[in-house]
């Protein structure tokens, strides 16, 4: 059998000298503490990803009303030079616009708040739980 590094557990044995022991534990602690700030990168790189989407959709739903808004005022246009169904139509097409615009801004919300908190919780849970085995170990 091996132990993490790959040494045979004979390496390994209750004589070892005191400084062979702190070197292994060193060697190890920075190894985990590496693996982890990977692992909260990682984490915040698709955290990140998720934010720009939910921002890109907002932006989107923007648009969407900024066309909304236009059509609407033509709608205004229209129904005061005539007031036959021309406005009508257009008012239509405003209301749907900003259906669609409430619906896509609802959407980037739902996204935003499933980036947040900024924080690497994955990350967070895995060093709890590295701290709380490194205490039982201790003790030991």
């Amino acid at each position: 059998m091996a132990d993490v590094n790959g040494a045979p557990n004979s390496a390994r044995t209750p004589a070892a000298p005191t400084g062979d022991l702190v070197k292994q534990m060193t060697e190890q602690v920075s190894r985990l503490i590496r693996d982890e700030l990977k692992l909260a990168e990682i984490e915040m790189t698709r955290k990140g990803a998720r934010a720009g989407r939910g921002i890109g959709i907002f932006g989107g739903s923007g648009v969407i009303a900024l066309y909304a808004v236009g059509c609407l005022l033509a709608a205004a246009i229209a129904g005061i030079a005539t007031a036959v169904p021309v406005w009508l139509a257009a008012l239509i097409v405003g209301v749907v616009l900003l259906g669609v615009a409430g619906i896509g801004a609802l959407a980037g919300r739902s996204q935003l708040k499933k980036a947040t908190p900024a924080m690497p919780e994955e990350t967070v849970q895995s060093v709890k739980a590295d701290v709380e085995e490194i205490k039982e170990r201790a003790h030991r």
